[in-house]
């Protein structure tokens, strides 16, 4: 058993819909073995699935069942890192085009409310650049979007006008 795994809470029966859903997008993704409830309990009934275990990105996840009571917010997201821009559109178009929500700045809502940042690792190089004024550019660029177009951070990076 891991020391530590993250649980997230999701309505009535949308935590393994969820993990497969993970497990569809993200490589080193799968979903383990499950929880059914031993007794009736304000969440389920019982037999009804109470958890499922997911590992994402390889981190350990625990999916409860625990009803509509709580919901996520920006409080807590994911950041996944991406090196290409095929990787950060098939990320973010797979979170957004499956019910989720696009945001600003790499930030986009999954379908369950779970915030994301899928953040192309050339975003994190061009705002620590040691340059300030690069630094700043990228930074400004990335202001102005939604999922992260990586040619636009090298260009702003760069000094360069940003390309149609």
């Amino acid at each position: 058993m891991a020391k530590m795994t993250t649980c997230l809470w999701f309505d009535h029966g949308q935590a393994r819909e969820a993990a497969e859903f993970y497990a569809s997008v993200f490589p080193d993704t799968h979903v383990g073995s499950a929880l059914n409830s031993p007794a009736d309990n304000p969440s389920s009934k019982r037999g009804q699935e109470i958890t499922v275990e997911f590992t994402l990105l390889c981190q350990s996840f625990v999916g409860l069942n625990g009803g509509s009571r709580f919901t996520p917010n920006e409080a807590v997201s994911f950041q996944v890192f991406t090196d290409t821009q095929e990787q950060t559109d098939r990320y973010w178009n797979a979170l957004v085009g499956n019910g989720g929500t696009e945001s600003m700045c790499s930030w986009c809502k999954d379908r369950w409310g779970f915030s994301w940042q899928i953040v192309p690792r050339a975003l994190m190089a061009g705002m620590a650049d040691p340059d300030p004024a690069a630094a700043k550019r990228v930074m400004e660029a990335m202001m102005t979007m939604r999922k992260i177009d990586i040619a636009g951070i090298e260009a702003a990076r760069a000094g360069e006008a940003a390309h149609a």
